[in-house]
């Protein structure tokens, strides 16, 4: 389904996805908020990276205790409605850490030249709102924790779902500090 992707989303439900989503309200918020800040907001995310993550969570490639079994009985379409859903809603704003808003903007902007680090603006966008088409993440406003951890998880390797290991090999070369910096910067982004 994956390969067909705007025929997929042609057909989906978000009102479905609104009645379905109430197994995911416990973690995410009702509509896609997650109030803990190591959880992802879902809300405002685009469609297309949505569905490419719950097929990844249901087939193994990203690997997440909580996530697989809640995605392992989720048809194609149960995965279309919520994606459909949530990507209708609107993502909070979060604020950044005021100590870390130049190294986070240097790096997001600008990544690092001395150590190789790609800037996130190139996939991401100048406002971080992703890339839906390419399935490359909303950033803005998202958890900065969450963030963290996601980049932590790229930079050991225990993550490695993304296409051609672009997060891996850019994560890999930031520091722990700078992790820190664009994750608070990104959360305050819109």
């Amino acid at each position: 389904m994956l390969g067909n992707l705007p025929q997929a989303l042609a057909a989906a439900d978000a009102a479905a996805g609104k009645a379905a989503s109430a197994a995911c309200a416990g973690c995410h918020g009702a509509d896609g908020n997650s109030a803990n800040p190591e959880w992802p907001k879902l809300a405002g995310q685009g469609a297309p990276y949505l569905i490419k993550e719950l097929h990844n969570f249901k087939g193994g490639e990203r690997k997440n205790a909580t996530m697989a079994p809640m995605a392992m009985g989720l048809s194609d379409q149960d995965m279309e409605n919520l994606a459909a859903y949530f990507s209708s809603q609107s993502m909070s704003q979060g604020a950044a850490d005021k100590a870390l808003v130049d190294l986070g903007q240097k790096i997001y902007r600008g990544g690092n030249p001395a150590s190789g680090a790609a800037a996130c603006i190139g996939c991401h966008g100048p406002t971080g709102d992703g890339n839906p088409a390419a399935k490359f993440p909303r950033l803005a406003g998202q958890h900065a924790k969450y963030v963290e951890i996601q980049l932590h998880a790229f930079k050991s390797g225990e993550r490695d779902n993304d296409a051609g290991k672009m997060m891996r090999n850019i994560a890999s070369k930031l520091t722990d500090k700078e992790i820190q910096a664009v994750a608070s910067y990104v959360q305050g982004l819109h």
